[in-house]
């Protein structure tokens, strides 16, 4: 059974230019799109600029997008119960997990467990006490029972004092539902990239190119030894209230730490591969569908920007190409996202 409970918890993880191009003077905003910005027209190189970059952000590619509204900010847990309160929403980590559906994303033949497990909650990172192998993620996430965006540490605790900070504990499902109700949408893949970008031409971050433990606080990401000790540089061991960073070139706040972000876009490794051409595509939506190699069973999409978990040694993702890939149901303690608009 321990063997079964694990493999459950595991659909829940994830598992050469310097200049600036068209950048908006004043982040143009009007009473349509309040809290939102302007992000220009794009035709620029899409992927991995550094010695980083992974395979799934490589070929480089030529991308072209139309203009676009994004918001400024990641969606604050006051947002979001805002967003509850007038539509009684209720979100995945909120409800007993789907077994008809759980179980197309485990090996053929994996028996049912116990209804005692199969009970709403989400997963938590539980920093351990020493050193351990990087290659093993269970060692610092814990499935907590009664976690979700409102209590976000589980049953008994709460997101008051936090309303200003990201809401969490969001599956890709819950993030789509609330951008349809605000008349939104989440951005594409690339939309997300060429807005963390900000300007920039071939550079790894959105602030340019000095590293991101150099110089002040530039990001909420994990600043010491991963996973076990964060010495705090950034003045947050956890999410950060939202603007607590000075904004991109393009006036977005948080692009890159805090928390990860989901986008629209399926994930398959070699999409790039697929789409790159000279003449470059055009506001791309992404594959048809998902596959990674690492869990072929598991449909996933595209996360974006890193967290407060994110560490050079172990995760780089608040590179402007990094690509990470989660399940479209998961809950996670780093976990939010950010609305975009398309100009009427």
């Amino acid at each position: 059974m321990k063997k079964l409970f694990c493999l459950i918890i595991c659909i829940f993880l994830f598992s050469c230019e310097n200049s600036v191009k068209d950048v908006p003077e004043d982040s143009p905003k009007n009473e349509t799109t309040p809290g939102m910005v302007l992000v220009p027209a794009a035709d620029f190189i899409m992927g991995g600029n550094d010695k980083l970059a992974r395979p799934d952000e490589l070929p480089k590619h030529r991308v072209l997008l139309d203009s676009f509204y994004i918001d400024e900010t990641e969606v604050t847990n006051k947002q979001f119960k805002e967003f509850t309160d007038k539509t009684g929403y209720i979100t995945t980590a909120e409800k007993p997990p789907d077994w008809d559906e759980l179980k197309k994303q485990l090996p053929e033949g994996t028996q049912k467990p116990s209804e005692e497990l199969l009970v709403p909650g989400s997963l938590v990172f539980n920093p351990p006490r020493g050193k351990v192998n990087l290659n093993n993620h269970y060692q610092w996430w814990a499935w907590v029972t009664g976690a979700n965006w409102k209590s976000p540490l589980g049953t008994g605790s709460s997101i008051e004092g936090l309303e200003e900070h990201p809401v969490i504990h969001v599956s890709w499902y819950d993030a789509e539902e609330y951008c349809r109700s605000a008349g939104k949408r989440l951005p594409t893949e690339a939309e997300w990239e060429w807005a963390a970008r900000g300007g920039f031409e071939n550079k790894p971050y959105s602030w340019g190119d000095e590293k991101v433990d150099k110089g002040d606080p530039k990001a909420n990401t994990w600043d010491g030894s991963f996973p076990e000790y964060n010495n705090v540089r950034d003045g947050f061991r956890v999410t950060a209230p939202v603007k607590s960073y000075p904004p991109n070139r393009y006036g977005i706040y948080d692009i890159a730490g805090n928390v990860w972000e989901w986008t629209s876009d399926w994930y398959r490794p070699d999409y790039y591969a697929k789409v790159k051409s000279e003449e470059g595509i055009k506001n791309p939506k992404g594959p048809e569908d998902s596959f990674d190699p690492a869990e072929p069973t598991v449909p996933k999409k595209v996360h974006r920007g890193g967290s407060f978990l994110c560490n050079e040694s172990y995760c780089s993702g608040y590179r402007v190409a990094f690509r990470m890939k989660t399940s479209p149901d998961s809950g996670l303690s780093h976990a939010g996202f950010r609305c975009v608009k398309d100009i009427k």
